[in-house]
């Protein structure tokens, strides 16, 4: 619920100034799935908000540690809290006229195409490569029609110019360097975490800009 002293149409109009063509009406019908809610989902989830995404299907199992602080979303104020439940909220401050559908559940092959089979676009946001092999080869049998924008690769510190968005199909894209891990010993930073991030958020927005209105 809105508790802002703040209408739509002066949220659309604001988002709208600082573009060249009105957009807000356009992004406002796209419904973006994120899978994970970690460093890139969390983040991914921020952006595409603040850019005025109508609606957000969000899903991870996991609760906000300490730990997760030095690169997610999250505030000391999470911790301990669902991560669909803390960024439900956070959402709502930033942008109350985006819908959000949560689901505090871990997503399988089982369970993950009723979950995202009404969004336009699933960003896949995982931080183990199977869990992401896993969700990616099921989307793609199961919805060949829907595009998937996934994250590999955004481990370490510096090197951000490494960090890229390359399309692998039609409708299917990888953001990140492909190469380094945390199981490599590289650690995590929210640098080049919310760099990835990024590119993910972009390249949704730009496909809902370009591909998705030219379909509808």
């Amino acid at each position: 619920m809105n508790s802002f002293a703040i209408t739509e149409q002066e949220f659309a109009a604001a988002l709208d100034s600082r573009s060249k063509k009105p957009i807000y009406e356009r992004l406002k019908k796209a419904h973006v799935g994120i899978a994970g809610l970690g460093g890139l989902g969390s983040n991914t989830a921020c952006a595409l908000a603040r850019n005025g995404i109508g609606k957000l299907t969000i899903a991870d199992f996991d609760k906000v540690e300490l730990s997760n602080i030095n690169r997610q979303l999250y505030t000391l104020a999470d911790i301990g809290k669902p991560k669909t439940q803390a960024l439900t909220s956070i959402l709502g401050c930033i942008n109350p006229f985006c819908r959000i559908e949560s689901h505090n559940i871990k997503i399988t092959e089982e369970n993950c195409a009723d979950i995202f089979k009404d969004c336009d676009i699933i960003c896949e946001a995982f931080d183990r490569p199977d869990q992401k092999a896993m969700l990616v080869n099921t989307l793609l049998e199961k919805f060949p029609e829907k595009y998937i924008v996934s994250g590999s690769g955004m481990a370490g510190w510096g090197r951000a110019n490494e960090i890229t968005t390359r399309r692998i199909t039609d409708r299917f894209f990888i953001c990140g360097d492909g190469v380094t891990d945390v199981a490599d010993g590289e650690g995590l930073t929210a640098a080049r975490v919310i760099i990835c991030a990024g590119h993910q958020a972009s390249k949704i927005i730009e496909i809902i800009l370009n591909s998705l209105n030219s379909e509808n």
